[in-house]
């Protein structure tokens, strides 16, 4: 990674990612996972569980029906969007043609600033002055410092904050209010998971988002009449298969959407921005977090980015 990456949970120097390749008649899908031990995942578990599919694999498992073999997650994820790269290059169209969804075009992404103090973080906004739209890692007290801190290193810039569980409900009251002074329009994951029954019937003065709360199409009846916003990541879905039924139908059922990531190579990007079409925010900037990335790789220009290439993914 570049530097030190913190949220309210803790902070890490590294990532360590899963890339699975299926091979078929000499063509090869690929695509990478991110274990992630907030929802209890390890390298060597999802490993190990995406070991116990091999023989489905040779086996010539689809999609549909890696569904019911896998639960949601890494492993899953993995071994989906290599299928989708499988068949797209089998069939020689673009995965965005096999999914039935529109040509993605260059979309604008958040880039993240890391949590730190005010001053670290008014000087990382300083040099981040000119992109569009900055995502804050908050953790709960002196949060309204290190915003206005942003806003002052950056004052033309969007602002999203995003908080990884890391407030107390009694905070919603008074930190959203100055929030919304400081110009942030939207806030992610403010509570603990448990902890979303106190966004039952608040009048909350910046929107909030889902994250954790948020995996599959499973968790939409819970969310309703607490968020108006789901993040959708591939990662917590288990694939791009899930992913894809999971936004068509939040945003049927009146959600607002989120593509996000975990912080990966543009590998593990790929497949999220066959969603960007169908999304209110994007925020894949995880190539732009790490210090070494696939050749070719998505493009970015400045927080700009661009469909991948053929020879990536998809």
């Amino acid at each position: 990674m570049c530097g030190t990456f913190r949220i309210s949970r803790g902070a890490r120097t590294k990532t360590s990612t899963i890339i699975v390749e299926i091979e078929q008649e000499g063509v090869t899908g690929r695509a990478e996972c991110v274990p992630y031990p907030r929802y209890g995942e390890s390298i060597e578990g999802v490993m190990a569980e995406i070991e116990t599919r091999r023989g489905d694999v040779e086996a010539g498992i689809t999609r549909q029906a890696l569904q019911d073999l896998l639960s949601a997650g890494a492993a899953r994820n993995a071994l989906d969007c290599a299928l989708w790269d499988l068949d797209a290059k089998m069939s020689g169209k673009r995965a965005w043609e096999l999914a039935g969804v529109e040509a993605p075009e260059p979309v604008t992404s958040a880039m993240t600033l890391s949590l730190d103090t005010p001053e670290n973080m008014a000087e990382a906004a300083r040099g981040l002055a000119h992109l569009l739209l900055l995502k804050l890692k908050v953790t709960g007290e002196g949060d309204v410092e290190r915003v206005r801190a942003v806003r002052d290193g950056a004052p033309n810039s969007r602002l999203i904050v995003d908080a990884n569980e890391g407030w107390r409900p009694e905070m919603l009251d008074t930190m959203l209010p100055a929030l919304l002074e400081l110009g942030v329009e939207l806030v992610e994951q403010p509570l603990a998971v448990a902890e979303d029954d106190a966004l039952v019937g608040r009048d909350l003065a910046i929107p909030v988002c889902a994250d954790e709360s948020c995996h599959t199409r499973a968790d939409l009846d819970r969310l309703e009449g607490r968020y108006p916003m789901i993040n959708v990541k591939l990662d917590k879905a288990g694939g791009l298969t899930e992913a894809l039924a999971l936004v068509q139908e939040a945003r049927a059922r009146g959600f607002q959407v989120m593509i996000g990531c975990m912080v990966g190579s543009s590998l593990a990007m790929a497949p999220a921005f066959l969603l960007t079409p169908l999304a209110d925010y994007v925020d894949l900037d995880g190539p732009l977090l790490i210090a070494r990335d696939f050749e070719p790789g998505l493009r970015y220009d400045d927080t700009l980015l661009y469909p991948p290439e053929p020879q990536l993914w998809g």
